[in-house]
Order: structure tokens, then sequence, then C-alpha cells
């Protein structure tokens, strides 16, 4: 096995391993813990679990008002979550492909929730007194975002070894 199929594979298992977790604590909470909406459960001083539900996508932007923008979001969800799939099994350096997957795996615990609810379940609350530096979020929330800034720093932080070189030296016929 090629070092790229290897990395490859753990970038899956890594999608894999974050739908799995965000989708087990969802149901925790759901039928576990049998919340209901609104309903807050402190776990630390700075941190509750608060169920919401969140019918947008992005800081709940997109907000999907009827039942045809809901599968409107699902296929562009869908999408997006394909190109990611794309884009990651292209890679082949792992700190990409571990960025990607973490988006990959978060993309996908959301679009399951909205096919499955009409609406991602979110209940991640950190707070500082009254202050709340994010809306309530959960772990597929959390992973997309963390994976989004492992690409953009990548993406700015890093070269190619053939970066290097001048624009006219680079160029052969």
């Amino acid at each position: 096995m090629t070092p790229a199929m290897r990395n490859r594979l753990i970038g899956l298992a890594i999608a894999l391993a974050i739908f799995a977790v965000d989708q087990a604590l969802k149901g925790y909470v759901l039928y576990g813990l049998a919340m209901e909406l609104g309903q807050s459960i402190t776990y630390l001083p700075i941190f509750n679990f608060t169920l919401t539900h969140n019918y947008g996508v992005s800081l709940g932007m997109f907000t999907a008002q009827s039942e045809e923008m809901r599968w409107i979001l699902v296929g562009v969800t869908g999408l997006i979550a394909a190109g990611v799939t794309v884009w990651m099994l292209r890679e082949r350096k792992l700190a990409d492909i571990i960025g990607l997957a973490m988006i990959l795996g978060g993309a996908l615990g959301n679009i399951k929730d909205r096919y499955d609810y009409g609406y991602v379940v979110d209940f991640l609350d950190l707070h500082f007194g009254e202050w709340r530096p994010f809306l309530i979020f959960n772990i597929a929330d959390a992973a997309i975002t963390i994976g989004v800034v492992i690409i953009l720093a990548r993406s700015l932080l890093t070269r190619d070894k053939g970066d290097h070189e001048p624009a006219s030296e680079a160029v052969e016929s």
C-alpha cells in the first residue's frame, strides 16, 4: 500500500469516527437524557448541554422554512460533502487529508440530522457567565470548523518543494 493510499484510508477512518461520535452524542442527548427543546444541563460552570434545533446552516443562515428548502439544504450539503470526498481522495499529505476528513465527518453528521429530523441537533453550550463566544453547536460543527482552520492554515503557511523556483525556471518546454 502506498503512503498516499494509507493516508486516504486514515482520512476515511477519521471521517467515520467523527460521524459516529457526533451521532452517538446526539442520540445520548435526545434519547439517553431525553432532553426537551431549550432544556439545559450544567456540566461545568462554563459548559452546559442545551438542546436547540438549527434549521439553517452555518450560524443559522439560510433557514429552511419549508420542506422544499429542507431538501434543498440536504442536497446542497450532500454535493459539498461529495466534493470534499473527491478532494480528500486526491490529496496525498496526511495533514491536508485530516482537515478534509474532519469537514467530511462533520458534514455527514449534520446531513443525517437534517434528513432524519428536518433540522440539526445542537447542544454544546460553552459560556462565560452570560457571554457565549459561540452559538450552541455540536461535534459535527466543531469538526467542520477545526477542519477548515487546518486547511486554511496549511494553504497559507506551507509550500511544496517546487514553489521556491522562480516562474521563469519553473516553466519548461
